[in-house]
């Protein structure tokens, strides 16, 4: 078989790894000049580092399978992680129960209580009875108002902005899940997985796999359009590099982009199809990584719960991860997810520079900008689905409405959030998928 992938990031390449490990030919198209998509990589200090943060929860099977696949195994390290929540001014450690008892901003009643609905939703496999509530009002009858404002709202409003009101509960649970299955027995903390190689080395390795397995990967390759015959994908009008656009058949299609590029390259979908498709909203990431000569906090992730602050995230990579491999720099990211139309997305690197590192003085009050030894601005478009109650009822089918064209994007995780992992879980399932309806069968 024959099968064109539009994408280079971990769902496309992971399909080709799958397609032509057994035996087919996969030729995947990558627009950008690297691969990896989220989890590409840029240089720091000799070494190379993720341009969106990425670390793996124990509980992320897929890609710790892939990772071991590809002789990477020896790479990848378990480290303990320091968790933090900036409230009122403080930085409170948030790593494990004992942390949330001593939480002074909340009541003991209240304190007890949110571990105990927290305990109830760790155990709770079942995620479908949270499906049509929102996570706003099902955090606000069990854990109480003042819970809900002091942790919970600030965390929704920042990572799904306007639309924080709007999210389903079922978005909530997956994070606890997912956490709880990271920490081990008893009251350990959390222990997160990473390449010490980086996230970009797995994927520069899964090309080169793909490539030795008879595939072909490009990048600087962008996809004009899928091309349809009688409602049959039949191939793509491709363009590299420089050259003239050309047009090569396969006889099936993976397309791994956004659902809104996705309507671009097949315009004549199906009615039905296509509003699965339009009515899902997206967030970008807006990242400034810092690139430092000491340490801001002792912290690798601090969840920001105050409004006033204008990010929701610092992740302190060298908190956890060795600051030898970037030339011993410290290496700190501020992230949000704003809109593509709001300020703070149209905002240079320059402006973020000046608007953002005030506030970190909040967190250290010795902080200075001479500290700050250089600075990167990195935008990543439909980074974030927002994912709403009784979504399982509107998740686009991997399988499209025309034959042998199939999606395979961060809309159809659910009830999962997007990551790393379930996106090569993806990319390898619909790979399988592809083979099924050509009749081969796949165990």
């Amino acid at each position: 078989m024959r099968v064109g992938i539009i994408g280079g990031g971990a769902a496309g390449l992971a399909a080709a790894y799958e397609l032509t490990k057994r035996g087919h030919y996969a030729e995947v198209f990558e627009r950008a000049p690297f691969l990896g998509g989220q989890a590409s990589t840029f240089t720091v200090g000799g070494g190379q580092l993720e341009r969106g943060y990425h670390h793996l929860f124990v509980s992320d099977v897929a890609i710790t399978e892939l990772i071991h696949e590809l002789g990477l195994g020896d790479k990848l390290a378990w480290l303990e992680s320091k968790v933090g929540l900036y409230h009122g001014g403080k930085i409170w450690s948030f790593s494990t129960p004992m942390d949330l008892l001593r939480f002074k901003p909340l009541s003991m009643l209240q304190r007890l209580r949110v571990g105990w609905w927290t305990f109830v939703l760790q155990k709770t496999k079942n995620w479908r009875k949270f499906e049509d509530v929102t996570a706003r009002d099902w955090l606000v009858k069990h854990m109480g108002a003042q819970a809900y404002r002091v942790i919970w709202e600030p965390l929704l409003r920042g990572k799904f902005g306007d639309y924080y009101d709007q999210v389903s509960m079922t978005w909530i649970w997956g994070k606890i899940y997912l956490r709880v299955a990271s920490r081990g027995k008893g009251l350990q903390k959390e222990r997160l997985g990473y390449p010490m190689g980086s996230f970009g080395e797995v994927f520069d390795v899964l090309g080169e796999r793909v490539s030795q397995q008879g595939g072909d990967v490009h990048i600087s390759a962008g996809v004009n359009r899928i091309l349809v015959e009688d409602n049959n994908a039949t191939g793509l009008e491709v363009q590299l590099s420089d050259s003239e656009p050309e047009s090569r058949n396969y006889d099936a299609v993976i397309a791994t982009t956004p659902s809104y590029i996705f309507t671009r390259l097949v315009p004549d979908l199906p009615e039905d199809y296509r509003e699965k498709l339009v009515n899902v909203q997206y967030l970008s990431a807006v990242l400034l990584i810092l690139v430092m000569d000491r340490p801001l906090t002792d912290k690798y992730w601090i969840s920001i719960a105050d409004h006033d602050l204008p990010f929701v995230g610092i992740i302190e990579h060298t908190n956890m991860i060795d600051r030898s491999l970037y030339g011993g720099h410290h290496i700190v990211y501020l992230t949000n997810y704003p809109s593509r139309e709001s300020e703070l997305y149209q905002k240079s690197a320059e402006e973020l520079m000046d608007e953002l590192t005030p506030h970190l003085r909040r967190l250290n009050p010795d902080f200075e900008r001479s500290w700050v030894l250089e600075y990167h601005h990195h935008k990543v478009d439909g980074a974030q689905p927002i994912i709403g109650t009784n979504y399982s009822e509107r998740i686009p089918d991997h399988r499209t409405p025309i034959k042998n064209l199939y999606l395979a994007n961060t809309t159809q995780i659910y009830p999962e959030d997007r990551g790393t992992n379930y996106s090569v879980r993806m990319g390898r399932q619909v790979a399988r998928m592809v083979l099924e309806d050509a009749g081969e069968a796949v165990d």
